[in-house]
């Protein structure tokens, strides 16, 4: 090895480690908050989530636009606003239909009202960006409404996720190997996949434990096709940054990017969670329908 390499290989290390401390300090102050707004619930919890979607719709447009698009953002975080509020009440069919209202009003807009140098092209993209963020707005509400297993159903879902981030993270580095897809992510492999899902799948099933559920086979089953799923959305994530030649949806986190960057899988994990508990045990108790079968 050269000399250059040498230093370009300490440089490389140095940055590494630099962004990993950023990542963990960016952790340390965001981990509590979600927690205490979890934990508290309530309108603090609904604030909490439409905020984060706005800043996720937010995201989205400038990634599709080059700018944050006014003609979708203002009218959509008014939609986001709206179906919130809706949730908060328990009103979940109605929230659910003021966000696909606003998606298709968001490509009705671009259509009609056209720039000449529109770059928000297809129209699917802008109505895309409705939908995406509304995935990060309802299920969450929705979930944590449960009055009986609400929060810890939340909790499941964080431990599971997170955890399988981290993991990931560090099982890539350690171990390294095949890219998971090459073609959307560069850095992601097939040993920190595994490693993360098994970690994820741990982690949830101590919560589940920890709260007293019974069955926790079923469970382990749960926070397993979470954890894939969590990962799923992570490309999904990625294969639209590359979409748009970006890195990182914004700079908005130190470390992370954008809320789209940290939130990516948790999106994903939460809409299928929400719809499982929904499926199992009605609209009003999805938190039970997810843990207690």
């Amino acid at each position: 090895m050269t000399a250059a390499n040498q230093r370009d290989g300490r440089a490389g290390k140095a940055r590494g480690e630099s962004n990993l401390r950023t990542r963990a300090a960016s952790a340390a102050v965001l981990v509590p908050i979600a927690l205490i707004a979890t934990y508290i619930g309530g309108w603090l919890f609904v604030v909490v989530c439409i905020a984060v979607a706005g800043g996720i719709l937010w995201e989205w447009t400038s990634l599709a636009a080059g700018r944050a698009e006014a003609r979708v953002f203002v009218p959509g975080a008014a939609g986001l606003l709206i179906a919130g509020i809706l949730a908060g009440f328990g009103l979940a069919s109605a929230a659910v239909g003021v966000v696909l209202a606003e998606a298709m009003l968001a490509a009705l807009v671009i259509v009609a009202w056209p720039r000449e140098d529109e770059s928000l092209d297809p129209a699917g993209w802008a109505a895309g960006g409705v939908v995406y963020a509304g995935a990060a707005l309802l299920p969450s509400i929705l979930v944590r409404n449960d009055p009986n297993w609400g929060l810890t159903a939340l909790y499941f879902l964080f431990a599971t996720v997170w955890i399988t981030d981290i993991f990931a993270y560090f099982f890539g580095r350690l171990i390294g190997g095949p890219l998971l897809w090459p073609a959307v992510s560069p850095k992601k492999t097939w040993s920190g996949a595994i490693g993360g899902t098994i970690g994820g799948v741990a982690a949830g099933i101590a919560v589940a434990y920890a709260a007293g559920t019974a069955k926790l086979g079923i469970v382990g089953i749960m926070a397993l096709s979470l954890s894939v799923l969590s990962q799923i959305g992570d490309l999904f994530e990625s294969a639209v940054k590359r979409q748009f030649g970006a890195k990182d949806a914004s700079q908005l986190i130190p470390g992370h990017g954008g809320l789209m960057d940290r939130l990516d899988g948790y999106i994903a994990a939460a809409l299928a969670a929400a719809l499982i508990g929904v499926w199992h045990a009605g609209v009003g108790s999805p938190g039970t329908g997810l843990l207690v079968w």
